[in-house]
């Protein structure tokens, strides 16, 4: 019997260890999706994703042609794809009872997205979230707000047959954002947009959301 129980009990906390790692590993699950949504892992390899599917860091998730996605992390925060768009989880990390091991950094490598941070950008260090672009690096404090890489792949301006200017564009909903590059910092807020051209420019206000 007292084998019976220790053999048991092993079994228990190999369980819990088990639960512990899956709870490490889902970083974000898909809970909305209109159209076609796909990941690359980090070995390369490539599936199809559907509604409640899982991702990881080290992900790179892509949407196809006139596809939208919602992605909720494990910190509360959530992220909308737009179509056309790719993103890749570089680090997440979130445990609740450990503030300072927060880590949230991602890029967007094209297309747009819209982000509503969770507790990662509200707490602990201020730097612990972060957004790579291709001309700045996006910082922020508890905030919702926008991105858009009209650099990489052209934007069509609304109601004309012409293109945005090449940049990436920045829009914030709530509370801040800092847009850093070789030429410095900008600090955008809550109803204010706007653009940087290339990494060497500094990034600059709009009047309004092109």
């Amino acid at each position: 019997m007292q084998v019976y129980r220790s053999t048991l009990k092993c079994f228990v906390f190999a369980g819990l260890g088990l639960l512990a790692a899956g709870a490490w590993a889902n970083t974000g699950t898909v809970t909305h999706l209109s159209g076609t949504l796909s990941v690359q892992k980090a070995d390369g390899s490539v599936r199809i994703l559907s509604q409640k599917s899982e991702v990881v860091g080290g992900d790179t998730i892509n949407t196809q042609k006139d596809s939208y996605a919602q992605i909720k992390f494990s910190d509360g925060g959530t992220i909308t794809l737009k179509p056309n768009s790719s993103m890749k989880i570089q680090q997440f990390r979130f445990k609740q009872e450990e503030p300072k091991e927060d880590s949230f950094v991602f890029g967007l490598v094209k297309g747009g997205l819209r982000a509503v941070t969770g507790a990662v950008g509200k707490r602990g260090d201020q730097d612990a979230y972060s957004l790579g672009t291709a001309t700045a690096t996006i910082g922020i404090r508890g905030t919702s707000f926008g991105a858009d890489d009209c650099l990489t792949t052209p934007c069509a301006k609304p109601n004309s047959r012409d293109n945005l200017e090449p940049s990436v564009y920045v829009s914030v909903t709530d509370g801040e954002i800092i847009a850093t590059n070789n030429a410095g910092s900008q600090s955008f807020l809550a109803g204010q947009f706007g653009a940087i051209s290339d990494r060497n420019s500094r990034a600059r206000f709009l009047s309004t959301d092109p």
